[in-house]
């Protein structure tokens, strides 16, 4: 996610800039050179219907790019639930589970199981990231084994649904430390309940991951671009013939106006196109990694531990 106040203009180039500007800088001065030097008037067409598909085009583009900003803001609503529920949870294992003295002093099993409880999320959200970024088998080992205590949980990466299967473990072990009688009855549903929207959470963002920007969509918006691209050039080669007086290099005039619009257009497009799925881990999408560092900070502080690591910090003002 871009946190920086502007793009910087090294990124602009390479992702929107030089290609774009030079297919069409290219194209549109062919279409000059058949207009003017070749003589070939037969090209031009009546700015009036470019016009009008240009009007279209705007709103079609402008229709995909608010959907799919609509799907990033979705997801970054859903994460930031994440983040409270991560509050919510550590709070509740740290004030729910007590041995049945309950005094105000925290015994061994208390403090083991809440730092379980706690490391065992910590991981949850870690593989959460992993699994919607499909990179689960590759990081597993490096980014959530180190949080799971429980040897017997270290497993799990090879599941199908890794975060899922940490969530259901957080259930037995509550089960568990009510057999215990570390956990009254009235507690474990709360925390339970706590577990039942973190599913909800990771639900939703597998449902945005799961499903595609509809392609339909996706696949005309670029198309019509294309061809208002292909058009434009067509209808301003005979605006600039007829009302600008420049000499005989006038025509050539209207290259680089065309190339302008016409990479606003594909800007405009290529922009609603990189935000179709915000966890791909890339510039534009949620900062699932800063997120997830984030909430190893703030739960590792309520477990009174000092050794934390650092905040993530932005590379060329990219967030991850």
């Amino acid at each position: 996610m871009h946190i920086g106040q502007n793009l910087r203009v090294r990124f602009i180039w390479e992702k929107y800039g030089w290609r774009p500007l030079l297919l069409f800088a290219l194209y549109d001065a062919f279409i000059g050179l058949l207009y003017g030097p070749l003589n070939i008037h037969w090209l031009d067409i009546p700015w009036q219907p470019v016009a009008t598909l240009g009007t279209a085009v705007a709103f079609y583009i402008g229709f995909k790019s608010n959907a799919s900003y609509s799907r990033f803001w979705e997801a970054r609503q859903l994460w930031g639930a994440v983040v409270n529920s991560s509050r919510t949870w550590a709070g509740r294992a740290l004030d729910f589970v007590r041995t049945p003295d309950d005094n105000y002093h925290y015994d061994s099993a208390e403090l083991a199981a809440h730092r379980r409880l706690v490391y065992r999320h910590i991981a949850w959200v870690n593989a959460l990231r992993l699994h919607l970024r499909r990179q689960t088998a590759e990081l597993w080992q490096t980014d959530v084994v180190p949080f799971l205590l429980d040897p017997a949980d270290h497993a799990l990466g090879q599941a199908n649904n890794p975060p899922a299967q940490l969530v259901i473990r957080q259930g037995h072990d509550l089960r568990r430390l009510s057999f215990d009688n570390m956990l009254t009855e009235f507690r474990e549903v709360s925390m339970a309940e706590t577990l039942r929207e973190l599913n909800n959470h990771q639900g939703a963002c597998e449902r945005i991951k799961n499903t595609p920007f509809p392609r339909q969509y996706a696949f005309f918006s670029y198309v019509f671009v294309m061809i208002f691209a292909l058009l434009l050039p067509l209808g301003l080669v005979e605006e600039f013939d007829h009302r600008v007086a420049l000499g005989p290099y006038h025509v050539w005039l209207m290259v680089p106006f065309a190339t302008l619009v016409s990479w606003v257009f594909h800007t405009i497009e290529k922009v609603g196109h990189n935000s179709e799925n915000p966890f791909e881990n890339l510039e534009n999408d949620v900062s699932m990694s800063a997120i997830c560092r984030s909430i190893e900070i703030d739960l590792r502080q309520m477990l009174s531990e000092t050794d934390l690591p650092k905040p993530l910090q932005p590379v060329a003002d990219v967030l991850y």
